[in-house]
């Protein structure tokens, strides 16, 4: 009886109960269902390991200092500028994914193809604008981190804390191999989540900041809405970033074993959509905590009429009275974290750049001794970044110098990689797309103009 009902519906096409199966075909039904779970449980695994070089960048474009730009936003304008966030992810992402694939296609660095097309008066230019501001920057980032350690423990000495902040970092750096290096650097990009965590831990109305203020923009033309924008994205789209992407392309190919420029210079399809896929995740990761960072400031300080926010650490101890003791932890955490993660990339950007610039020894994977111009150089950083805590400078105004330094000096580097990565001849078959190449030319443009709205924003009205 058995047999004839499964005949019937073998003849009938028809889906026949489990019990009337072959047992050798049950089995594979549930390997295939167990194949499948498998495979669902190892895809975020999987993810997380195509994750590199463009995850650290763009993460570590959240430092201190941009923290600090992010938190003013919020605290000045509320939730006016929110929307930055989402319409800079693709411009950022675009642009950054090139300068991957340059030092991906061609085996070298930034600072090195543009030394190769370019006068050597553009490469130092380029070279000395990026050294300038990331050491600026990195002096900031020292100052704020020492300052969030002081809101955790009161009576630990500011400078000590600086000088031990830096000798750590330049420790790492020159101390521990490019792998571990990396891979330190990557999961520590992972504190950044504590920014989300204050956004939500500040009970904010969420339904209305998505309906009005996450997609529309909102846009005045007055002197202090250009220069923040030119800040906003000057510290999104910063020119050190080109620079350490370009080189960890580099880097994450002699650590497999490709130690010529040739050998490097041989990529797949393969490699090129997992340079894109890590720059495009690492950017949305960057741009949705900046999100976050604006809309708990904007919710809570700007609500309470607290506008003058000048540092990161300001506006965790800001927060505290009206969000609560845990956001303001996260909040000061996320400052250290930040620092820890952003400072080696600053110092090691600048690094590269002059070291390509000048044929010096370079890389991270080199020992001190065989690469000595190079490390002098990241301790030369550390330096001045430690001197800017001892020499009385406003650390607040530098840096907004510094993000509108980046807003002039990054259309400059863009035009480079544009050119760059636009050549046939350097690039093969790896060169940009039309709809690429409009992209970032589009954005250069838009950068170009922010920068210069903001010159003449700074400039003072009776000089007009």
């Amino acid at each position: 009886m058995k047999s004839e009902h499964k005949k019937t519906y073998l003849q009938t096409g028809a889906e026949a109960p489990a019990k009337f199966l072959d047992k050798s075909v049950r089995i594979t039904k549930k390997t295939t269902n167990r194949f499948i779970s498998n495979k669902l449980a190892k895809a975020p695994r999987k993810y997380w390991n195509t994750l590199g070089p463009g995850f650290i960048t763009e993460a570590a474009d959240q430092d201190p200092s941009g923290i600090a730009t992010f938190s003013q936003t919020g605290a000045q304008y509320g939730f006016h500028f929110l929307w930055l966030a989402l319409w800079l992810w693709p411009f950022d992402s675009i642009i950054t994914s090139m300068t991957g694939r340059i030092g991906a296609a061609t085996g070298k660095g930034l600072a090195s193809n543009i030394r190769s097309l370019f006068s050597r008066r553009v490469l130092y230019a380029c070279v000395l604008a990026v050294f300038a501001a990331d050491a600026i920057t990195i002096g900031a980032d020292l100052g704020a981190m020492a300052k969030s350690v002081q809101l955790l423990e009161p009576k630990l000495d500011f400078g000590l804390v600086v000088i031990a902040f830096a000798v750590i970092i330049a420790g790492f750096q020159i101390y521990t191999s490019y792998a571990k290096y990396a891979k330190f650097l990557k999961y520590l990009a992972l504190i950044l989540f504590a920014y989300v965590g204050s956004a939500l831990l500040s009970h904010l109305g969420w339904k209305n900041i998505l309906t009005h203020y996450t997609f529309t923009p909102h846009l005045s033309f007055s002197k202090n809405d250009l220069i923040i924008i030119c800040a906003i994205i000057g510290t999104t789209i910063s020119p050190y970033m080109f620079f350490w992407q370009s080189s960890q392309e580099v880097e994450e190919a002699i650590k497999v074993g490709k130690l010529t420029i040739k050998q490097r210079a041989h990529v797949t399809r393969r490699q090129i959509h997992a340079i894109n896929l890590d720059v495009w995740s690492g950017a949305f990761f960057c741009e949705a905590i900046a999100y976050f960072i604006v809309a708990a400031c904007g919710g809570v300080l700007f609500m309470h009429g607290i506008t003058n926010i000048q540092t990161a650490a300001q506006a965790a101890e800001a927060l505290r009275p009206f969000a609560g003791q845990a956001t303001y932890l996260l909040f000061a955490a996320g400052i250290i974290g930040a620092g820890l993660l952003a400072i080696p990339v600053l110092a090691g950007a600048s690094s590269y750049a002059i070291s390509e610039s000048f044929g010096w020894k370079e890389g991270l994977y080199k020992k001190l001794g065989g690469a000595s111009a190079f490390y002098g150089t990241i301790i030369i950083s550390m330096i001045i970044g430690i001197s800017m805590n001892f020499l009385g400078i406003n650390p607040i105004k530098a840096l907004i110098y510094a993000a509108v330094a980046n807003g002039i000096v990054a259309p400059i580097v863009m035009a480079t990689i544009l050119r760059i990565g636009s050549n046939e001849k350097i690039m093969g078959q790896w060169k940009n797309s039309k709809i690429g190449t409009a992209v970032g030319w589009f954005t250069t443009v838009v950068m170009g103009l922010s920068g210069l709205a903001a010159i003449y924003a700074l400039i003072p009205s009776k000089w007009l």
